[in-house]
């Protein structure tokens, strides 16, 4: 099992932009097909360091998740719109041990 995590800060971190954001990252769960489970997340310690927004992901092998990249849905309408919202984004893959 791979694991894509992504981190974003965003331009605003308002609670009614964050959820907005976690709205828009939840609505993969359909309509990318490659997408094994999912989790979106919502800082809540606002410290210096933190980030407002974590996209776990998780996928059956490495060609799902560079399937996932390019996939129509991701692209044009959740990269589009973090994108547009975000001022920074950090993110690690790897195989989850089970």
């Amino acid at each position: 099992m791979i694991k894509h995590i992504v981190c974003f800060k965003l331009q605003d971190n308002s609670l009614e932009n964050c959820q907005k954001a976690k709205e828009v990252l939840e609505s993969m769960r359909g309509n990318v097909p490659m997408l094994v489970k999912m989790n979106v997340g919502i800082d809540f310690l606002h410290s210096a360091r933190s980030y407002d927004i974590i996209l776990e992901t998780y996928f059956e092998t490495r060609e799902d998740l560079d399937n996932y990249q390019k996939d129509p849905y991701h692209c044009n309408v959740v990269k589009k719109h973090m994108h547009a919202n975000a001022s920074a984004s950090i993110a690690i893959d790897y195989v989850v041990e089970e």
